[in-house]
């Protein structure tokens, strides 16, 4: 017995140690970017690697602040997230709610329409050929419609619907509660944890967003912030510019400084969700 409860001691110390090195692997990268976003870019240049500057200054964070262009890609992506997630959400759970009702005519058909996304996709050139007939070019539409539903959501959030208690449908009907009634005042409060995982999955996408971007909008004032971290190693790299011309200087410290206010908002928002998100994502693994 003795020796089945040393074993298990060894075996916790062994995964602890592993999850915290796994953290300090995590959380050591971003601690650095932190650090150099405060510092001088004479520190970074003739210190070479540290870990807390000796000189701290908000010089970055200052410009990048006062620099119009992050203001604008900043100001695009938190209108790109916000429409967009909300966008994205009311698509998915109406789809999933609709395709979850068992005397949905041509239901199995439509649900293996949904699969077969998720398999083979209608290309990068035919997409862009429909966004663009439909007159969606430079236009945040172009985003937001383009990925409006992802085929793997759907079909989780269908299958929690699927488990619902009949009961409670058939109760509120007897109450004469309307389908729009019934999933307003039911079935959403219900699915709030799944609602909150897939809000928070679209949330990142949506703030990541990069290629599509670059591929449906050609005006500079609607580029993301995505696109704007990447338009900072352009303009600072002669090699990838061939600009003769470099109208902005980004010192080390403005570009970590602009990593850092990039993850910020994502950061302060998860931990309001985390607990719907941990809710969420186990509902989905067992009902899924």
């Amino acid at each position: 017995m003795r020796h089945l409860r040393g074993l298990d001691l060894l075996f916790t110390i062994m995964v602890y140690s592993i999850l915290l090195l796994a953290a300090a692997m995590a959380i050591f990268p971003l601690f650095y970017v932190l650090s150099v976003s405060f510092s001088t870019e004479y520190e970074y240049l003739t210190r070479g690697f540290f870990v807390i500057p000796k000189q701290f200054t908000l010089d970055g964070y200052l410009y990048l602040l006062s620099h119009p262009g992050f203001i604008s890609a900043f100001r695009n992506a938190v209108i790109i997230s916000a429409v967009g997630t909300a966008l994205n959400i009311v698509l998915t759970s109406l789809m999933a709610y609709g395709l979850s009702k068992r005397w949905l005519k041509f239901r199995n058909s439509l649900n293996f329409m949904v699969f077969f996304t998720m398999l083979f996709s209608g290309g990068m050139i035919p997409t862009y050929l429909v966004v663009r007939s439909l007159h969606l070019l430079d236009s945040f539409w172009a985003i937001w419609l383009s990925t409006a539903i992802a085929p793997f959501n759907v079909i989780v959030m269908r299958s929690f619907f699927q488990s619902m208690p009949l009961e409670l449908e058939e109760s509120a009907r007897m109450d004469g509660s309307g389908e729009w009634r019934l999933f307003l005042s039911m079935i959403v409060p219900l699915s709030m944890p799944v609602i909150a995982t897939f809000t928070l999955f679209y949330l990142v996408t949506n703030w990541n967003t990069y290629f599509s971007a670059i591929l449906y909008l050609n005006d500079a004032k609607l580029m993301p912030l995505q696109v704007f971290l990447r338009q900072m190693l352009v303009e600072d790299d002669p090699t990838i510019s061939n600009a003769t011309n470099v109208l902005y200087k980004y010192t080390p410290a403005a570009k970590m400084a602009a990593i850092i206010l990039t993850a910020l908002p994502l950061l302060v928002i998860y931990p309001f969700m985390q607990k719907h998100f941990n809710q969420g994502a186990m509902l989905g693994s067992i009902k899924g």
